[in-house]
């Protein structure tokens, strides 16, 4: 798929937040969507040995779940980790994996935050930006704000707030199992993300395109079985 060049990523952490005040500007977080026949998954790796990670983009059917790609990029990680900067850690190698998607999906989900970030622009909304297509934020833990307790059923969730604004949804996707925080990244709305999220859950507790890429992250096999 065919990316617009956004911004360099070889920016200081200074520099990294000037650029997350300016792009979150361009987040536009309504429901874009008109269908959905492909769903993506991405996630990053690293080998603790060195500093190479592997990014990972995986394309799945929707609502059915079938996998259709799957893409595994390595290159070195040259951005420390710095809490709310992860982007600038992991973009570029993300953005390498997705040019190389050929079946473009209608969403992506990201292990990681869309707006529910202090800057509203985590991972999801920022390569959202970059690549132009609805995102959605499906993190395994809380980078800001507050909520209710969520109940023990699946499909069940809790508003999310952080500075009186409503952020996400903290979200059951099985029975008595660890909530999920899920936030529009751009080009949809809370409602349809949090639809998504549940629609790419099977028997799991995170959605198939992220765990599945999680795992491809892992290995780098891009072998079809």
């Amino acid at each position: 798929m065919e990316i617009e060049t956004i911004h360099r990523w070889d920016a200081t952490p200074k520099k990294a937040i000037v650029l997350q005040e300016s792009l979150r500007k361009r987040v536009v977080i309504k429901d874009c969507l008109k269908k959905i026949e492909l769903v993506g998954g991405c996630d990053i790796s690293y080998n603790k040995k060195s500093k190479i990670g592997c990014a990972s983009v995986v394309i799945f059917s929707y609502p059915d779940l079938n996998l259709i790609e799957k893409i595994a990029v390595r290159d070195e990680i040259r951005f420390p980790y710095i809490p709310g900067l992860l982007t600038f850690r992991e973009g570029s190698l993300l953005i390498s994996a997705f040019s190389k998607v050929k079946s473009i999906p209608d969403c992506v989900i990201f292990d990681g935050q869309g707006i529910a970030h202090p800057r509203g622009l985590g991972i999801a909304s920022h390569i959202g930006v970059w690549l132009n297509l609805p995102t959605i934020g499906c993190a395994k833990s809380r980078l800001v704000g507050e909520y209710d307790e969520v109940g023990i059923h699946r499909g069940e969730s809790s508003p999310l707030y952080f500075e009186n604004r409503l952020i996400g949804y903290v979200l059951r996707t099985k029975d008595r199992v660890k909530p999920v925080f899920v936030s529009p990244g751009h080009k949809i709305d809370f409602k349809k993300s949090v639809e998504v999220v549940i629609g790419c859950c099977k028997s799991y507790r995170l959605p198939e395109p992220t765990r599945i890429a999680h795992t491809l992250s892992k290995t780098g096999n891009v072998n079809h079985e």
